[in-house]
C-alpha cells in the first residue's frame, strides 16, 4: 500500500481505486477541510510528540531518505504559496526510492552540472537553466537597490 493511500485512511478519507495503468496526478487539488476534520488533526499531532529538526545542525546526521516531507527543502513535494496546492516532483515514486530527498545535502557536496539538478528534481536541463537566469537576475535586482 502506498504512503499517500496509508494516510488517506488514517485521516478518514475517501481511497478511490485507480485505473490499472493510469498515472497519478502532479497536483493534489486543496480541498477545504471541516471543522471535525481539523480537530481530528490536532488530535493526531499532539499524539504524534516527535521533535522535528529545526536546524540543519540537527538533521545534519539524521536519517537518510529524509522522512519529514513537510520541511520546505524535502525534494519529494512543492506547495505552491499563492494557491496552496501541493506538486508531486515524483509522482511514480514514494519517498524511500528517491535518490535524494533533501536540497541542502545536495547543495553541501558543492556545484553539479544542470543535468544533475534537473535529475535531481526531475525536471529537463533547460528548465533549470531558465530558473537559474530567473534567480539570477532576481539578484541583480535586489544588489541594484
Amino acid at each position: 500500500m502506498k504512503a499517500f493511500d496509508i494516510l488517506s485512511q488514517a485521516a478518514g478519507l475517501e481511497i478511490r481505486e485507480e485505473k490499472k495503468g493510469r498515472r497519478r496526478s502532479k497536483t493534489i487539488a486543496k480541498r477545504r477541510l471541516t471543522r471535525d476534520e481539523i480537530r481530528q488533526g490536532v488530535e493526531l499531532a499532539d499524539m504524534m510528540e516527535y521533535d522535528r529538526p529545526r536546524t540543519r545542525g540537527e538533521c545534519l546526521n539524521g536519517v537518510r531518505p529524509c522522512p519529514y516531507v513537510a520541511c520546505k527543502f524535502h525534494l519529494y513535494l512543492d506547495v505552491n504559496p499563492d494557491t496552496g496546492s501541493i506538486k508531486l516532483n515524483f509522482p511514480d515514486l514514494e519517498v524511500w526510492e528517491m535518490p535524494e530527498t533533501c536540497a541542502l545535502d545536495v547543495a553541501d557536496r558543492g556545484g553539479i552540472t544542470l543535468e544533475d539538478v534537473g535529475e535531481i528534481l526531475n525536471l529537463t536541463r533547460e528548465r533549470i537553466r531558465q530558473v537559474e537566469v530567473r534567480g539570477l537576475e532576481k539578484l541583480r535586482e535586489r544588489d541594484s537597490e
